[in-house]
């Protein structure tokens, strides 16, 4: 499945404009821009089941750093700071991981 199957092409494009400079990654300000805080949980779980590269049920730092790309293939990879930030705002029960529960509370948030 392709991303651009739950959200479209320009939101998506709109969204990887506003952090393409190093370190300007929002994940709040993404997950709007791209349309994601209005998808179903239906949706949310075909896009956690994108970001879960490895198919572990969870989403990991390594996933997290990849995060951009998997919306654009053009994308800039995420710093440790801003894949760290963003696994510290979602991993609600410290296992180092976002499991979909999570994810979908931080979409939501």
């Amino acid at each position: 499945m392709k991303i651009t199957e739950v959200l479209g092409a320009g939101d998506i494009n709109s969204a990887i404009s506003e952090c393409k400079a190093p370190e300007s990654f929002d994940f709040k300000k993404f997950f709007e821009t791209c349309g994601l805080t209005k998808k179903s949980a239906d949706d949310l779980r075909k896009v956690f089941l994108i970001l879960d590269q490895d198919g572990s049920g969870c989403i990991d730092k390594t996933e997290l750093k990849l995060f951009l790309q998997y919306f654009s293939t053009n994308a800039r990879v995420l710093s440790d700071n801003e894949a760290q930030s963003m696994l510290s705002a979602a991993d609600s029960d410290g296992d180092g991981k976002i499991g979909f529960e999570e994810f979908q509370r931080l979409v939501r948030s």
